[in-house]
């Protein structure tokens, strides 16, 4: 009887994936690839799972040569406060050309972190819903765009007790 109820779940949700296989879509747009960034995502999900970094670890990355802090928040919140050195490229204006001008060598080392890393610090750093942290799509995107060596802040930092050298406008709350 234990097994019976996760394998009834899961055959209910193969069967809705099927399904869902089966419908084509109404208005298609070879541009929009739903299926393949589902498939991609699920792909850097795993990967991603052996790149997240203590705070520690990843100031220690961010001081060796070569490494690349990448804070894809707004301008504004970047100008605002960011890590000491780290270059900005906004979510939105994540494409081909810019990466190929912000982020041209693919086997970089970046390092990347977003709002929901910090917290006490929320009109500097506001919180995302968890599924829609900026973590998450920056990483897909990079990945997606075939960068390997990619890792991520993952805890939650108080910022007034942060280790990470800050700049900008306003560098404590």
């Amino acid at each position: 009887m234990r097994y019976l109820v996760p394998a009834l779940g899961l055959a209910l949700l193969l069967a809705a994936a099927v399904s869902a296989a089966d419908q084509k879509p109404s208005i298609p747009n070879p541009a929009i690839d739903m299926e393949g960034y589902l498939k991609v995502a699920a792909e850097a999900a795993k990967y991603r799972q052996t790149r997240r970094l203590s705070e520690e670890d990843f100031l220690k990355m961010s001081k060796e040569t070569g490494t690349i802090v990448l804070d894809a928040r707004s301008k504004e919140m970047f100008d605002q406060i960011h890590v000491t050195g780290a270059v900005n490229l906004s979510f939105p204006n994540i494409d081909v050309e810019s990466l190929k001008k912000t982020l041209p060598d693919k086997d970089a080392r970046i390092l990347i972190y977003c709002n929901n890393n910090f917290s006490a610090a929320k009109r500097l750093f506001p919180t995302k819903a968890p599924t829609a942290s900026l973590n998450l799509s920056t990483y897909n995107a990079l990945y997606s765009y075939g960068y390997r060596n990619v890792y991520e802040l993952g805890p939650r930092v108080d910022l007034k007790d942060s280790k990470l050298p800050w700049a900008g406008l306003h560098k404590q709350e």
